[in-house]
């Protein structure tokens, strides 16, 4: 008898060991029916070993599931991700599960011919016996494919000369053709390309920064890299990561231009029996090129020969539920794992990246210019203390102006305001309340198209009412501050016969919507694109030569870590949409603080002047890259209960030399979905083991059963 441990996709501590029943002949990565406690669930064989000197009973393995097994390096990688992000190896092995456990399509019915002859032979019959002949296909089909009525093709099957059989749909996707039409390259990408094809040509792990500006064609570049690797191997598997589900569909079209097949997409919105069909293709090693969101990562790849993370700074690869990690980093160590090259691709890198090209630990790989003679867009900063909107408005008489000339030309104009709704804020003015979600600190914001105020926290949402739920008073509510909705209200009003659209993810949640937003303003069917974040990344409108910002310095009110960094990254990624074709751009930037370093450098296209100012003052407080935070969050029902449990947690935190403990504290949001939260933040120096760290001080404390301790190595989010 052999032991077989077993890892479960549920949050437990460690794999269990089952006995294996004779004859089963089980193999590492293969998944496994195994009893855990009253219930019978699926888990993943990480290793064998033979039983002797055993002295205690063990229950058996149910039994094999019938799925392709996991790769060995995928289950590397999910036991070192459970490592260095400090939690159960069952947390991330349940997103590289994911796919396996969701529905098969239905078998298809198709027609294949028995060898018995017509009772009445005709020509057009004769057609239908050779295409069935050829390849089974489903009825329908196969009278398109002989150009016949489904009437001789029924007629057939009532006659005994085609037979009917259910058969699964194939799993296979075409192989990419690194041939099939490659682009023309300027010398600045070609020499781009040269050196990410010797970087590719060692077949050995290695991180390469493309650092381009808006428009200079990376993708184009990273492209050719995943065509040469195709080149040198065939059976390889190239991922390419991206921020948003918006930007897939923009991309999968570029890739099948490039390569004359269709990529893989791997996202949230995919239909449950299509996630099954790519899971399964990628497992057997029958697709080459998967496109995805940040969870692609976990899927099982045979051969992975190139990673590709496409604007690599953006925040959106934070994952911040369930468990908690950064693609970005995660890529490389996948990378690392398969000894495969990975390529980080921005126009603004993070500060941790640009400062490991700095370094020297990644290749830099610079494209200076945009693409085709186009330039970058003139920035102007307008001093809303010298040019404020008239009352209850928010676009700027400088604003405006630009507007309306841009409209008169013919061209089209985006305004970004990062907020959701038609109002962030719902007061009274009769009491003062600040109208907010039940059990949550959180403010509920105004969306007018539904006539509802929504939690962007929580979700919950309930119907505007016409009275103050606190004080009664009758039409007392007032909508404070502005959303997308009440910019789109305004600018209709200034426009009247301009076509005007939304941009977020009220108006565009799933990618076919976005999909069909974004043509249209491809298409120059809307004059002026009313936008949130999602149209900052990565989009092409030829054109698009004014973009307005309403508030710049919204992002800088955060006051996190990374407060002036997301918001010099963001300005310069959605002012780089404009001017991308033959007409130059330009980009307005409605601030407060025109003097204030971010505003300044956007304004001369310094980033290396911004990056400069923004690590010397992380070096001076030890803050990443030049140190490392973690963050711990408990929270709890009972606010009695959690403030003991916190101040248990505090009094028994590792002395460690290089760390620096904060809290607890209560968090920004203090209370969610009745849940009151306290965090405390760890500060290390990079010669600290800060897993260790945190792994040592967490089995110090046993959690009451109402509490939840979170873990979150290098957090985003301080709320």
């Amino acid at each position: 008898m052999r032991i077989a441990t077993v890892l479960i996709p549920l949050p437990l501590p460690e794999a269990f060991d089952y006995a294996e029943p004779e004859g089963m002949d089980l193999a590492v990565g293969e998944v496994v029916a195994a009893p855990l406690g009253p219930n019978v669930v699926r888990g993943v064989v990480t290793s064998l070993r033979d039983a002797s000197g055993g002295n205690r009973p063990l229950r058996a393995v149910a039994g094999r599931i019938e799925t392709p097994p996991l790769p060995r390096e995928s289950l590397d990688f999910v036991e070192w991700a459970a490592r260095y992000c400090v939690d159960a190896p069952g947390q991330p092995l349940a997103i590289a599960l994911r796919g396996s456990s969701a529905p098969k399509a239905r078998p298809e019915r198709v027609l294949i011919p028995t060898g018995k002859v017509p009772t009445r032979p005709t020509p057009a019959r004769e057609r239908v016996l050779q295409a069935a002949a050829s390849e089974a296909l489903a009825p329908a089909a196969l009278a398109r494919a002989a150009g016949v009525s489904d009437g001789v093709v029924a007629a057939l099957v009532a006659d005994g000369a085609l037979a009917e059989e259910l058969r699964e749909a194939p799993v296979a996707f075409p192989p990419p053709d690194p041939e099939h039409d490659p682009p023309r390259l300027n010398p600045s990408q070609s020499a781009a390309l040269e050196e990410l094809a010797t970087m590719v040509a060692r077949d050995a792990f290695t991180v390469a920064l493309l650092d381009g500006v808006t428009g200079s064609g990376k993708t184009e570049v990273y492209l050719e890299a995943a065509a040469a690797v195709l080149r040198r191997d065939p059976e390889a598997q190239v991922l390419i990561l991206l921020p948003e589900i918006a930007l897939t569909e923009a991309v999968i079209a570029r890739i099948a231009a490039r390569f004359g097949a269709e990529p893989a997409a791997w996202h949230s919105g995919l239909h449950p029996t299509r996630r099954r069909r790519v899971w399964e293709a990628v497992t057997r090693g029958a697709c080459r090129i998967v496109v995805g969101a940040r969870s692609a990562l976990f899927l099982p790849y045979r051969r992975l020969r190139l990673l590709v993370v496409d604007e690599e700074h953006d925040a959106s690869y934070k994952q911040e539920e369930g468990f908690i990690y950064q693609a970005r980093d995660l890529a490389v160590a996948r990378a690392k794992i398969a000894q495969a090259p990975v390529i980080l691709a921005s126009a603004t890198p993070s500060l941790e990246t640009l400062w490991n090209a700095q370094s020297g630990r990644y290749q830099w790989l610079k494209l200076a210019n945009r693409h085709g003679g186009a330039v970058l867009p003139t920035i102007e900063l307008v001093d809303l203390r010298r040019h404020s909107p008239p009352t209850g408005r928010w676009l700027s008489p400088p604003l405006v102006d630009a507007m309306r000339e841009t409209l008169t030309k013919g061209e089209q104009a985006l305004l970004f305001l990062n907020r959701r709704g038609y109002a962030p804020l719902v007061l009274c003015k009769a009491c003062g309340e600040r109208l907010k979600a039940p059990d949550t600190e959180s403010w509920l914001v105004e969306h007018r198209y539904t006539g509802r105020l929504v939690c962007h926290l929580t979700g919950f949402s309930m119907r505007k009412p016409d009275r103050c739920p606190y004080c009664t008073a009758k039409d007392s509510l007032v909508s404070v501050g502005p959303g997308v909705e009440r910019v789109e209200e305004e600018t209709k009003a200034l426009f009247p016969a301009a076509r005007v659209a939304v941009f977020s993810s009220d108006t565009a949640p799933g990618a076919e919507s976005a999909r069909e937003l974004i043509a249209r303003m491809t298409d120059g069917d809307i004059d002026i694109l009313v936008a949130t974040q999602g149209a900052a990344k990565g989009h092409n409108f030829p054109g698009l030569t004014l973009v307005g910002v309403v508030d710049a310095d919204l992002g800088l009110r955060g006051g996190d870590l990374r407060a002036a960094e997301r918001t010099f990254q963001l300005i310069a990624q959605v002012a780089g949409r404009a001017g991308r074709m033959a007409r130059r751009g330009r980009a307005l930037l409605q601030t407060w603080a025109p003097d204030h370093a971010v505003m300044r450098t956007l304004a001369d296209h310094d980033r290396d002047a911004f990056a400069a100012l923004e690590l010397a003052e992380r070096e001076a407080a030890g803050l990443p890259p030049f140190g490392r935070l973690a963050a711990i969050i408990v929270s709890g029902p009972d606010a009695q209960q959690l403030d003991r449990f916190a101040a248990d947690l505090a009094s028994v935190a590792p002395n460690a030399a290089g760390v620096d403990l904060f809290g607890p504290a209560d968090a920004p949001f203090s209370l969610v979905r009745g849940r009151r939260r306290k965090r405390f933040l760890v500060r290390a120096d990079r010669d600290v083991d800060l897993q260790g760290f945190l792994g040592a001080w967490r089995a110090r404390v046993k959690v009451p059963g109402q509490v939840r301790l979170t873990i979150d190595v290098d957090p985003y989010s301080f709320l």
